[in-house]
């Protein structure tokens, strides 16, 4: 198979506002920026020290519920039920396939149904069509879900630690945005290299890309220097996934507290398990809405910069082009639907895990 021109490039860098071939594409420039995420990691995993071993006084957030400690254990059962909530992400395939194809062209893929019934009548059902980069994004996904709720559940215990009690009740929700958007901000890391090449797999033409995983990676790592592989996206990752991740946490968490409020009255714990994995699912639901809502401007100029023709262009350069209104409305009822189920799908997946491993559903109740 021919090997790709630079007019193929995925890469969605910013920096470059002509037409010439993107400067953080060469080799030199990637292995900086792949060195500066080992930087930037090793900054992380230091501040985090620092706010775990700085409290504010002797009150700990991770005994709140005392039955269930926060402890190593906990946060290693996280990770593991992180991991398969994210990877539940492979379920919904067709519709992502749908949505990035819809972003990428919309001329030609106008609605939902028009959209399915074109997949499968030019590349049928298989990997080559609805279900076309399955495989990078299950990798991708559950690499991201590890560290992600891990990272979520011990830096909300953290940081209520360190700023206190009498903080932590009153701005609860600053600390799930806090918390969350620095635990998207490092999970994106393991998310961004198969994330690209998920999208190259689902918008390259029929017959110039492969769609096994491993001969696409391949690939795709041979032409690291056109297109910026493993990190040449990771600024774009981050405009979509933090606001998304941020409004993932926050929302539900609020929501879920309002359920056990204003519907459910008495104690979570007075409820058996189907119960509170109902409210899992109604508030995953809900807030995936909400986080579609969000980061639908940032989801559509990356797929917007999958186009050969806009592989140089800057976002400022494509925001001009297509205007935000067009920006924020192109195929964002699809990208709710599917943000709204596929959240539901993660955060039931997570807590059902949490409740086989023995730990409760997810929920920041104060004992009043």
């Amino acid at each position: 198979m021919a090997h790709s021109t630079p007019q193929n490039r995925v890469t969605i860098s910013v920096d470059v506002d002509d037409g010439s071939p993107s400067r953080s594409n060469t080799p030199s420039k990637a292995r900086k920026k792949g060195g500066l995420m080992w930087v930037f990691l090793i900054l992380g995993l230091g501040m985090c020290s620092y706010i775990n071993n700085h409290p504010a006084g002797v009150w700990d957030a991770r005994t709140l519920d005392p039955e269930h400690p926060h402890d190593f254990s906990y946060y290693l059962k996280c990770a593991l039920a992180g991991s398969f909530a994210c990877a539940s992400h492979v379920v919904l395939t067709p519709l992502d396939v749908v949505k990035v194809n819809m972003q990428y062209d919309p001329t030609k893929y106008r609605t939902l149904f028009q959209s399915l019934r074109l997949i499968v009548s030019e590349l049928g059902y298989g990997t080559d069509g609805l279900w076309k980069g399955a495989n990078a994004m299950f990798v991708s996904y559950w690499k991201q879900g590890v560290i992600k709720f891990s990272m979520y559940e011990f830096l909300k215990d953290a940081l209520m630690n360190h700023m206190g009690m009498e903080f932590s009740m009153a701005y609860t929700g600053l600390i799930w945005l806090l918390a969350s958007a620095i635990a998207e901000t490092y999970a994106d890391l393991a998310l961004c290299p198969c994330e690209m090449l998920k999208v190259k797999m689902q918008t390259a033409q029929p017959g110039t890309f492969p769609t096994d995983f491993i001969p696409a990676l391949s690939r795709f790592y041979a032409e690291r220097s056109e297109n910026g592989f493993p990190f040449g996206s990771i600024e774009a990752v981050w405009s979509r996934q933090i606001p998304y991740t941020m409004a993932k946490f926050a929302v539900f968490e609020r929501t879920v507290q309002l359920f056990y409020s204003v519907v459910f009255t008495l104690p979570k714990e007075s409820y058996d398990r189907s119960t509170q994995l109902f409210v899992t699912l109604c508030s995953g639901f809900l807030t995936g809405l909400v986080a579609a809502f969000v980061s639908h401007v940032p989801d559509t100029l990356f797929s917007l910069r999958a186009k050969p023709q806009n592989a140089a262009k800057t976002y400022g350069t494509l925001i001009k082009e297509h205007g935000l209104f067009k920006l924020a409305t192109s195929g964002l009822v699809m990208r709710m639907i599917l943000a709204g189920c596929l959240t539901a799908i993660q955060w039931y997946t997570y807590d059902s895990l949490k409740t086989v491993f023995g730990l409760t559903t997810t929920a920041t109740m104060f004992k009043k």
